[in-house]
């Protein structure tokens, strides 16, 4: 198998620099195809694990080791989302993929807050959305897998067949499949100052507790939805309507308070984030159409906020 992204394409040293030079690469595939950057994390863990538990004549007999491993990766990826239903089942509440901060900002969630390693950072683009990972969750684990490692990753539908286990054909019409998924669901672009300036909007109406100012934010059919995971209160069902999220939002102000709400970058696009005595305890992303921001999804659950607090 080749590998388009270029770095793993030659023949792969076993020494640790020379694997870590793919880590990063691993890490992006596994993030966008499990919406979780300390699964992301565990998969490429265990992918290397598999490659040093080969012998070195084993190794030298791989082609492509670059291939190899995001091969490995992926099909470890196939294996979590395939039970993932069960485990989203037993999950306390709504589940919302695991939100990015800006990798300037980026904070190992290990004890002492160290900085993570540019290897292990996330690219950020359009694929890494909260609202494109909201809609690949909504895939079968094959289209997915298909439509990340073609259209995000650029590998071949013969490449793809190898990993997912069926014909280039099939997996064509998976990743068509996921396609006409994310067509359904894009909203008009607004140009990212906009958005921007959207969100700085409802952050300052929302800190007055302007109810009328949220409403005229919000499209009328917008949705919240708040991942609190059984650690942290939040609504077990997102609240539907420009008046409801207005008026939740305002009760929700009144009832924590000394939390300061700053904006920041959420997977790339702009959010805002709430501390309280300088810990992370709520990261929003939004999705904008036009003027009007259409969804808000509120993380809360600590386990997926340890990259944005130092501690």
């Amino acid at each position: 198998m080749t590998n388009p992204s270029g770095p793993g394409g030659g023949r792969l040293d076993p020494s640790l620099s020379v694997i870590m030079s793919e880590r990063r690469r691993l890490i992006n595939l596994a993030y966008r195809l499990l919406g979780s950057l300390a699964d992301a994390e565990d998969v490429v863990q265990e992918t290397y694990a598999r490659w040093y538990a080969m012998s070195r004549q084993r190794q030298e007999a791989v082609e492509s080791p670059g291939g190899w491993l995001t091969t490995v990766a992926s099909r470890i990826c196939l294996d979590l989302l395939g039970s993932a239903r069960a485990r989203r089942e037993r999950y306390v509440g709504e589940w919302i993929p695991e939100p990015l901060p800006e990798p300037a900002e980026w904070i190992d969630g290990r004890p002492g807050g160290v900085t993570v390693d540019p290897a292990d950072r996330v690219t950020l683009d359009e694929s890494v959305s909260m609202a494109f990972l909201v809609v690949l969750d909504s895939m079968t684990p094959a289209e997915r897998v298909a439509f990340v490692l073609h259209d995000v990753f650029r590998y071949s539908f013969t490449e793809v067949a190898e990993i997912v286990g069926r014909t280039p054909a099939a997996c064509r019409q998976l990743a068509s499949s996921a396609r006409r998924r994310i067509r359904d669901a894009q909203a008009p672009a607004t140009p990212a100052s906009r958005r921007a300036g959207i969100v700085r909007d409802f952050k300052q109406a929302w800190e007055a507790k302007d109810i009328d100012a949220l409403i005229g934010l919000l499209a009328p059919d917008a949705t919240a939805t708040g991942d609190g995971g059984g650690l942290a209160t939040a609504e077990p069902r997102p609240v539907q309507g420009a008046e409801r999220i207005a008026r939740f939002f305002v009760d929700r102000a009144s009832a924590v308070p000394g939390v300061t709400v700053l904006e920041c970058t959420v997977n790339g696009q702009p959010g805002l984030v709430g501390r309280q005595e300088g810990v992370t305890v709520s990261v929003m992303a939004f999705d904008v159409a036009g003027d009007r921001i259409t969804h808000i999804w509120a993380i809360l659950n600590p386990d997926k906020l340890r990259p944005w607090t130092a501690g």
